[in-house]
């Protein structure tokens, strides 16, 4: 059997706490001696940080709706063939900040571009890889929003964009819900990360069982 690691990603409204709930994973998790890969989007690549500030830059508001969505795809293909793609194959755990569903409710649900053309982009553009786990940080859009500095141009989007964007993450939970873990956020981090930290620990014991049972059968 090829070693193969794990590929965990955050998702979640503006405000949620994602890179903040991912870094304090990551150091958890590297802490019990794991092999562990902290990457996001978009960016994580050269490549993928310059497409990431042509998107979030203010004063690109006339970017179309198309356009906005090919960079994030183009983003997301240049960090898993430089990125995700070798460092699975090398057995680590691959933690990353947003992947294929931010697009999904992002420029899905929130701009109302054709979900299935959202989707065949993005198996596209991620080479058919889909993450082992999916922890996704839920937060009412108006805390959420108050949490954010407004800096970018997606934060600056009205609220209710960001209602159709929670709505969205909370759809895609509905049908994956094997995949997608709702974590609610709470007012303490520390509590919020123990509800990660149970849930991430349960998914890998599952898969060490798994590869184990291969091995011996």
């Amino acid at each position: 059997m090829k070693k193969r690691g794990i590929f965990i990603t955050f998702e979640g409204p503006e405000g949620s706490g994602k890179s903040t709930q991912s870094k304090l994973l990551c150091k958890f998790l590297k802490g019990l001696g794991l092999g562990i890969y902290h990457t996001r989007e978009p960016g994580g690549t050269i490549v993928g940080e310059r497409i990431r500030k042509i998107l979030l830059n203010t004063s690109h508001s006339n970017m179309s709706k198309l356009t906005e969505l090919l960079l994030y795809m183009a983003s997301r293909n240049q960090l898993v063939e430089e990125c995700i793609k070798p460092e699975l194959k090398k057995g680590r755990i691959v933690i990353c900040d947003r992947f294929q569903d931010a697009s999904l409710a992002y420029q899905g649900y929130g701009l109302g571009i054709d979900k299935k053309l959202i989707c065949s982009l993005g198996s596209l553009a991620t080479c058919s890889i889909k993450p082992d786990l999916t922890i996704l940080l839920d937060i009412n859009p108006e805390e959420g929003i108050k949490r954010t500095k407004r800096d970018d141009r997606i934060e600056k989007r009205p609220l209710v964009f960001h209602r159709r964007v929670r709505q969205g993450y909370l759809e895609i939970a509905k049908k994956e819900p094997f995949r997608v873990r709702i974590v609610p956020v709470l007012k303490d981090i520390s509590q919020t990360q123990d509800l990660i930290r149970k849930t991430v620990l349960d998914v890998i014991r599952r898969y060490k069982v798994a590869r184990d049972s291969i091995k011996t059968s």
